[in-house]
C-alpha cells in the first residue's frame, strides 16, 4: 500500500530527496503524463535558508541510486575478461585423466609449466639414450683401458662406436644422433646390431618428441583466446526506450583491422528460479533475444555495434523495474562468436554483466563518424563506454504496457527548450466527416 503524499514520512522523505528525483502521478483529468517519469524542475528547493538540496549528480554519480535502497551484489560466473569463475574440486582420478589428454593439458597450462615440459623432455631423452649407448659400450668392452680410442689401432680392437671414453661421451653422441648434427667424429660401426637399432629408435623418438613439443608451442601461440583481447565490451549496459520500448543494451567493438567473420552475439541470465513444486534453481539460465539494427543473424562487424534486448512480454525483464534492479541479484552472460578473418579460427569472447553494472535512463554515444580529410570512417574508442541520460520511465515494461494499452504508436518522450520533459501520446487520426453538396435553385447547399 502506498504511503499518503501529504503524510510525515512522506513529507520527510521529500525534503531529503531533489526534485529530479520526484515521480509524477498520473492525473485523471491528464492522461499525457507517463508513470515513472522524471520532470525535473527549474527552480531549487532548500532545507534551509543556506543550504540547497544537491542535485542527483552532487549526490551520486550513479543515477540508479535512490533513498532507502541498497544494491545487492551478486557473485560473478563469468569475470570481465571473459574468464570463467569456477572452481572444481574433489575430482576422482583428476591426475590420471588430465595425464590422458596430456596435449588439451599443455596447451591449457600455463608458460612456465610448457617450458618446462618443453625442456625436460629434451634433456631427458638425451640422458636416456646415453644411458643405453653407455650400457652397451660397456657390455661389448669399448671402456676397458686396452680398448679406449687411442689403443684401439695397436690392440686391433672394432668398438660399437667410435670415439667414446666415458658417460659424457655417450651423452654428446645421444645428442648428436638425435637432432642428426653429425658432426663426424662419434659414428656407430658395423660390430654391434644392437647400436644399429639404438641409434634408428632413437631418430625416430627424436623426431615425435619434437614435432609434439613444437605442436604444442604453435597451438599454445595460435590459440584463439587471444584474439579475444582485442574484441571489447562495454563495462555497463543500459536501459532506455528505443521505439516506445524498453530496451536493454551493451556495446561490442572490435580493436583489430582484420574483422571477425559470421560474428554472432547470445547473451543469457543466470538467477535463481523456484519451480513449482518448491524446488529452488540457483544458476537457472534464460536465453535473451538480441538484435542489432534489425539483424538477428549474424552481424556485419566493421565498427562498434550495439547489441538490443528489447524488454516485451517474453522477457524475463518484463515485470523488472528499476527499483526491482537494484534489488535483485542476477547476471548477463555475453557471448561474441565468430571466425578469425586471417587464421581461419572460430573464436569466442565473453563478459558479463551484473546488476550493479546497468544503468538505468542511459544511452550510449555515436562514434562513428565521418572524416573527410582521411575519407573514411572514423570510430573514436574514447566514446566507447561514454553514455549520456534520457529520460526514461522507472516503472517496469510491463506496468508501462499496462498504462498506454494496446496501442501500435504508443509512445515518445520528448524535450523542450527549458529543460523541462514532457510525455506525448501519438492519438489516432479523428476521421474526417463526409461532406455532401445539394443545389438548389442555382445555389449550393452543404451538409455536414
Amino acid at each position: 500500500m502506498h504511503a499518503d503524499p501529504e503524510s510525515p514520512p512522506s513529507r520527510e522523505e521529500a525534503q531529503l530527496l531533489p526534485d529530479e528525483w520526484l515521480k509524477v502521478k498520473t492525473v485523471a483529468t491528464n492522461g499525457n503524463l507517463s508513470p515513472g517519469v522524471y520532470y525535473p524542475t527549474v527552480t531549487k528547493r532548500f532545507v534551509d535558508d543556506k543550504h540547497p538540496v544537491p542535485s542527483p549528480t552532487e549526490l551520486l554519480p550513479n543515477r540508479l541510486h535512490r533513498h532507502g535502497i541498497t544494491r545487492r551484489t551478486r557473485r560473478r560466473a563469468i569475470l570481465k575478461n571473459g574468464e570463467c569463475n569456477i572452481l572444481k574440486s574433489r575430482i576422482s582420478q583428476r591426475r590420471l585423466r588430465f595425464l590422458q589428454d596430456m596435449f588439451t593439458t599443455l596447451v591449457d597450462a600455463q608458460w612456465r609449466w610448457t617450458l618446462l615440459v618443453f625442456t625436460l623432455s629434451f634433456i631427458l631423452s638425451w640422458l636416456g639414450f646415453a644411458l643405453i649407448w653407455w650400457l652397451i659400450a660397456f657390455t661389448h668392452g669399448d671402456l676397458e683401458t686396452d680398448h679406449l680410442p687411442p689403443m684401439q689401432e695397436s690392440s686391433n680392437w672394432n668398438p660399437c662406436v667410435l670415439n667414446i671414453y666415458d658417460f659424457t661421451s655417450c651423452f654428446l653422441f645421444s645428442i648428436e644422433t638425435q637432432h642428426t648434427i653429425g658432426y663426424g667424429a662419434r659414428t656407430t660401426t658395423e660390430e654391434c646390431p644392437e647400436a644399429i637399432f639404438i641409434m634408428c629408435l632413437q631418430s625416430i623418438v627424436g623426431v615425435m618428441i619434437q614435432a609434439f613439443m613444437v605442436g604444442i608451442v604453435f597451438a599454445k601461440m595460435t590459440r584463439p583466446k587471444h584474439r579475444t583481447q582485442t574484441l571489447l565490451f562495454s563495462k555497463h549496459a543500459v536501459i532506455c526506450q528505443r521505439d516506445g520500448e524498453l530496451c536493454l543494451m551493451f556495446r561490442v567493438g572490435d580493436l583489430r583491422k582484420s574483422h571477425i567473420i559470421g560474428a554472432s552475439v547470445r547473451a543469457q541470465l543466470i538467477r535463481s528460479r523456484t519451480t513449482k513444486e518448491g524446488e529452488t534453481l540457483s544458476h537457472y539460465q534464460t536465453e535473451l533475444q538480441l538484435n542489432a539494427d534489425g539483424c538477428d543473424g549474424n552481424l556485419f562487424f566493421i565498427w562498434p555495434i550495439t547489441m538490443v534486448h528489447r524488454i516485451n512480454a517474453e522477457s524475463p525483464f518484463y515485470g523488472v523495474s528499476a527499483a526491482d534492479v537494484l534489488q535483485e541479484k542476477f547476471e548477463i552472460v555475453v557471448i561474441l562468436e565468430g571466425t578469425i578473418e586471417s587464421t581461419g579460427q572460430t573464436t569466442q569472447a565473453r563478459s558479463s554483466y551484473t546488476s550493479s553494472e546497468i544503468m538505468w535512463g542511459h544511452r550510449f554515444v555515436p562514434l562513428v563518424t565521418y572524416n573527410r580529410e582521411r575519407q573514411g570512417y572514423e570510430v573514436d574508442y574514447s566514446k566507447f563506454e561514454e553514455t549520456t541520460q534520457v529520460d526514461t520511465p522507472l516503472c517496469s515494461a510491463k506496468e508501462l504496457d499496462d498504462f498506454y494499452g494496446s496501442q501500435a504508436d504508443r509512445r515518445s518522450i520528448e524535450s523542450t527548450e527549458h529543460g523541462q520533459q514532457a510525455v506525448f501520446l501519438k492519438m489516432p487520426e479523428r476521421k474526417k466527416p463526409e461532406a455532401t453538396a445539394e443545389q438548389k435553385d442555382g445555389d449550393f447547399t452543404v451538409t455536414l
